[in-house]
């Protein structure tokens, strides 16, 4: 059942769809936690044999004992993967969406300043600023270049769509878009010179729009079509379904002129000190705009996306305290089955220290099958999560997670060797007469 579940679960993430994918992914992982018990005798010889170099006959005790109980191990092993796995998914996916939107950010808002409204996301809300505004700013001596964004809204076969107003040749160079569709060159062409539009992926794969296809779109003076000439996407409308087209064409479809995000280039060579002067005197007089530095908006964005990481490596120790609970018990259930067992090693010549380090074998068996079931899983299941996203619109690159798989490991082997402390002492203390007596 575990062997078909899991077939059925890769068959479904390959197909690439992603509703599909998503009930993919549950079938994946139960399937997992079948096959688990059918994985504790190959991963206990395995890692025995590694621990067996140490602890000779300890290390053998306890890869039997495993293979004695094959499915009480895989219950605990099955608890620490599924912390591990997702651990590892969420940090190769969040890995991967920090590089792919620092892609994003430094495409679409790669100019020296940013004269931006209070939220970062251009919405209807916003109160956008006249043309002279960044005519007065082209003005500046040491400024380059000056292009700005205007927004509409629309609908598009009555779905809501942000419509975004570029100038098709100032944007490109002082800015531009993220393109997974189409060329950018004929697609700010084709804004120039015709009613075409640019959508984002969130459109596209809600839409099933592809570039050459025909949107209808809701304006003003009716419903006029526009010719998609390709995908892309910004930064600050990454979430939402966007269109970009012509400010010739917002204005004459659209009756919008104003601007409501300005990006400004500064020439090589200029005083830096004095164009912020003159650009602080400039922007006074359109309070709804704040002057930000274009670096610094990076760090700040990238400091956000830092915590997010931060906050994944938290979760490794949090997801793992249910499998460190499920180990103790597992163990401390073992040493009370072989209670006997032990006395009898006891009478033997085992010393305390030797039945000490076979509890402490066994546990580091246990954790080693969690975390390297663990480890495959959550691969498995970050690079689909990221192919997730992809299937959304978004144009990611996946990631290796591997500071998030040496942080599994760290966490998997310290976790064995403290949940093994307890039932250790127990099973080291218990006297050998009493011991012997036990039925």
């Amino acid at each position: 059942i575990g062997l078909v579940l899991t077939a059925l679960g890769i068959t479904a993430l390959i197909l690439g769809e992603l509703q599909v994918a998503s009930f993919g992914t549950l079938l994946l992982l139960v399937g997992t936690v079948l096959l688990v018990p059918v994985a504790v005798k190959p991963v206990a010889n395995t890692f025995g044999a590694l621990i067996s170099r140490i602890y000779a006959r300890q290390g053998n005790l306890a890869q039997g004992n495993l293979n004695r109980q094959p499915g009480r191990a895989a219950v605990t092993a099955s608890a620490m993967m599924i912390g591990i796995a997702i651990t590892i998914a969420m940090v190769g996916m969040v890995t991967s969406v920090t590089d792919g939107f620092m892609k994003y950010l430094d495409k679409s808002l790669g100019a020296d300043y940013l004269f931006m409204p209070d939220s970062l996301v251009l919405g209807s809300g916003n109160m956008g600023a006249a043309p002279e505004f960044a005519a007065r700013l082209k003005e500046i001596e040491g400024v380059s270049g000056v292009t700005s964004l205007r927004l509409a809204s629309s609908q598009a076969d009555g779905a809501d769509l942000q419509v975004i107003g570029i100038d098709p040749l100032e944007y490109p160079e002082i800015s531009g878009l993220e393109f997974s569709k189409g060329d950018p060159e004929t697609a700010y062409t084709g804004l120039a010179n015709e009613r075409a539009i640019i959508v984002n992926g969130i459109f596209s794969s809600s839409s099933g729009i592809k570039v050459g296809d025909v949107v209808k779109l809701n304006t003003p003076a009716g419903v006029l079509d526009y010719r998609v000439v390709g995908i892309a996407m910004d930064y600050l409308n990454a979430k939402l379904a966007t269109g970009y087209i012509s400010h010739t064409n917002l204005g004459q479809d659209f009756n919008v002129t104003t601007d409501v995000l300005i990006m400004a280039n500064r020439s090589s060579g200029a005083d830096a000190d004095a164009i912020n002067t003159a650009m602080q005197e400039a922007v006074v007089d359109y309070p709804a705009f704040t002057l930000i530095d274009s670096a610094e908006f990076k760090e700040e964005q990238l400091s956000t996306l830092n915590m997010a990481m931060s906050f994944m490596y938290l979760l490794v120790l949090m997801l793992a305290i249910p499998g460190l609970i499920a180990m103790v018990n597992t163990l401390s259930i073992n040493v009370i089955e072989r209670t006997r067992e032990i006395g009898m090693l006891r009478a033997i010549g085992s010393t305390r220290k030797q039945v000490k380090q076979m509890v402490f074998s066994e546990s580091l068996l246990l954790s080693a099958l969690g975390t390297a079931l663990g480890i495959l899983m959550g691969l498995f299941l970050s690079y689909y999560m990221v192919k997730a996203l992809v299937f959304s619109g978004f144009e990611l690159t996946f990631f290796f997670p591997g500071y998030g798989i040496l942080a599994a490991i760290a966490v998997g082997l310290i976790f064995g060797v403290l949940a093994a402390m307890i039932p250790a002492r127990q099973a080291a203390e218990t006297p050998i007469v009493e011991a012997l007596r036990y039925e």
